[in-house]
């Protein structure tokens, strides 16, 4: 099985941030199994990777993978605002270069 690098834009961050501490607990315990290659519940539209999460609102984090390894969280919303959300991400990834480290957004 693969192993992934996960790496979190800024936009994440605040994003995340803002979640209540349980529902903050469940999306991290999600990124874990994803460093071990389980991405769980998840569809692609090309370049860009949505999880699904099926708790609060309906969560969703806009992912991309870069160098088959390192999983890049661009943004996250819930299933109301799901189409802005992908929109956001979709200009995040404009920004995001094709090696990214954890020293960069």
């Amino acid at each position: 099985m693969e192993e992934y690098i996960i790496l979190q834009s800024e936009t994440f961050k605040r994003w995340l941030k803002k979640l209540t501490v349980s529902d903050r607990l469940r999306i991290l315990t999600r990124f874990e199994r994803i460093e071990s290659g389980n991405f769980g519940d998840h569809r692609w539209f090309g370049d860009i990777g949505e999880l699904r999460f099926f708790f609060g609102g309906g969560y969703r984090v806009y992912y991309t993978i870069k160098n088959k390894t390192v999983v890049f969280l661009l943004c996250g919303g819930d299933k109301s605002s799901q189409d802005n959300d992908f929109k956001k991400a979709r200009r995040i990834l404009q920004d995001v270069p094709d090696n990214p480290t954890e020293d960069e957004d």
